[in-house]
């Protein structure tokens, strides 16, 4: 092995240690695609999750100048195919092989580049929001299990997007208290969390039940080596949502709703047999 091989294997370990540690539930679905879909879905999620980390953790240092640097750092590495950073190595292996769409990432970056200052939104400033921080990565994940088939790629992607948003909707919902009472954010347009009340959730629900229905027809559409472990995450997220869904208002702001795990054993066996019977 020589030391570049070196290198590049350490820089996949920590894009995939980078997932494992930060989201079981993501990891473990990842686990579920076939092998070679794996390792590219890793390196896009380790660069997600160290752009969020800037914006949300690292309050005693310079945020923007962190973001900037780690901006200009991530396009240096899609150019010039290295990066002593390797998440961003790893990252720019996926993006060059794939030919990801560089305004994909330009919009994510966007969105996280808000965190830093904004704190609430309109309807269109979501909307603006969502594309970037959620639908665009569930694009640039589609150009991986699509790899290099432009038609199917464009005709999944109106439901990629769908399921990222309703992924991304499903978080602000759980994080409510993190994010009203740590971070002082509201994602949701028009709501007043010192009087949510069921009207107010009820609304938001109905928009993610919406992104959930469109999503459902595009992953049954998925080449069969991601169709399985998209699936078992929609079905993790599905069955979040319903658990927020069944709460009262009032709760949703003062716990994080999480999956037991012996309901995503139990949702991973159900879609096993799915799978079996070829009903996926």
């Amino acid at each position: 092995m020589t030391n570049m091989q070196l290198f590049e294997d350490v820089s996949l370990d920590c894009s995939r240690n980078t997932t494992e540690k930060y989201s079981t539930s993501f990891s473990s679905s990842i686990k579920l695609l076939g092998a070679s879909l794996q390792q590219p879905i890793y390196n896009i999620y380790g660069f997600v999750r160290f752009a969020d980390e800037i914006v949300d953790t690292f309050h005693d240092y310079d945020k923007q100048k962190l973001f900037d640097e780690f901006k200009e750092a991530t396009y240096h590495a899609i150019d010039r195919k290295i990066s002593l950073n390797p998440i961003l190595y790893s990252f720019q292996l996926t993006v060059n092989k794939y030919n990801i769409d560089k305004e994909l990432i330009e919009a994510f970056l966007h969105s996280m580049q808000l965190d830093l200052g904004k704190k609430q939104y309109d309807k269109s400033g979501y909307e603006e929001y969502i594309y970037g921080s959620a639908e665009v990565v569930g694009l640039m994940c589609l150009y991986v299990f699509c790899n290099g088939n432009k038609d199917l790629y464009e005709e999944l992607k109106p439901g990629a997007r769908s399921l990222g948003a309703a992924f991304q909707k499903v978080n602000f919902l759980r994080d409510l208290k993190a994010d009203y009472n740590g971070l002082d954010r509201i994602y949701f347009p028009g709501c007043d969390f010192k009087n949510f009340t069921h009207s107010d959730k009820q609304a938001i629900e109905a928009d993610i039940q919406k992104d959930f229905d469109a999503s459902y027809e595009a992953i049954l559409k998925l080449p069969l080596h991601a169709r399985f472990g998209v699936y078992v995450a929609y079905k993790y997220y599905l069955s979040l949502f319903n658990k927020i869904k069944k709460l009262q208002p009032q709760r949703i702001l003062h716990e994080r709703v999480r999956i037991p795990d012996y309901t995503k054993l139990f949702i991973l066996a159900k879609a096993g047999i799915r799978q079996q019977f070829n009903l996926l």
